[in-house]
């Protein structure tokens, strides 16, 4: 196993640090105190983290620690200073085993549940999603991705065709398959993702009605419209792909966008201002989720 370590200046650069790690495919991210300053109990509703945090991605040895490094920079861009990073190898032990111990069932809204194959659905005749922690992003942890499930919760997209775009581990493919979904198309640029959400979907039984792809092939066919299209990536990326999935969208499709943060939001935004009406925003810990419908006209 490796790990690698990135000096987060201030909280905000922290969550986006975060993600990042997640994103290249971290077994498990965590954050700890940079300048040994103590954390006094917090007031209702504050969230409170240290002002110079170490954020430490955990990797699998199969992975490979130059190529995630060189991914780090590359997807950071403009949106945060040139992290400073460091990569260490450390002893073998079962991590995913070890984070699984503290991995536990969650709910999402009212009636969409993730349940770790240790567990018993907490109940059973929810909408339960059998997921395990593994090499690809997504598993709710996330405030990014529990804001993605909680939206699905609230409005299931029955008998329509959905696009969950940077799919990392399929989560939120298979969220809207169990929820109905006619058909999902899952879009990642990493095979892994891929082989990931296929392979989650399977455990789940819902492959029949799952297409994987990378971004390439998907949208080749001009009727490859959908009715919904989720993308949980970072907010650089979604300002790059606005032309690209607004094309992907049926008129009055919904749009919803995650991993951003909230100060990010109106950059966001007026990426979309020509094609998407924006309807709703909602925060947690600093990241937003945006709701919109692509214009008609």
């Amino acid at each position: 196993m490796f790990q690698i370590s990135l000096y987060a200046p201030n909280p905000d650069t922290a969550s986006l640090y975060e993600l990042t790690l997640e994103t290249c495919g971290a077994l498990s991210v965590t954050l700890s105190d940079a300048a040994d300053q103590p954390l006094l109990e917090p007031g209702p509703g504050e969230t409170p983290i240290w002002q110079q945090v170490v954020v430490t991605g955990l990797f699998d040895d199969n992975a490979n620690a130059e190529q995630i490094s060189s991914d780090i920079f590359n997807m950071l861009g403009s949106d945060a200073a040139e992290p400073q990073l460091k990569t260490e190898t450390i002893a073998d032990r079962d991590w995913v085993r070890a984070w699984m111990d503290d991995f536990k069932p969650m709910r999402f809204g009212t009636r969409l549940w993730i349940c770790p194959s240790v567990y018993q659905p907490p109940e059973p005749d929810a909408v339960n999603i059998m997921l395990d922690p593994g090499l690809a992003f997504g598993t709710g942890t996330h405030p990014t991705t529990a804001l993605c499930l909680r939206w699905l919760d609230a409005h299931p997209p029955a008998n329509k065709q959905v696009i969950d775009y940077g799919c990392g581990s399929g989560v939120l493919a298979i969220a809207a398959l169990l929820l109905k979904a006619d058909q999902v198309t899952a879009v990642d640029n990493d095979p892994q993702a891929l082989q990931a959400s296929h392979d989650n979907a399977q455990r789940n039984q819902v492959t029949d009605r799952l297409l994987v792809c990378s971004p390439t092939e998907v949208g080749k066919e001009s009727k490859h419209k959908v009715d919904l299209l989720i993308a949980n990536i970072l907010a650089g990326p979604l300002q790059e792909l606005a032309p690209v999935l607004a094309r992907l969208l049926k008129p009055g499709a919904s749009l919803v966008l995650s991993g951003v943060l909230l100060e990010q939001a109106e950059s966001v935004k007026q990426a979309y201002a020509n094609t998407v009406d924006w309807l709703t925003m909602t925060e947690e810990q600093g990241w937003i989720c945006l709701e919109g419908r692509r214009k008609v006209n």
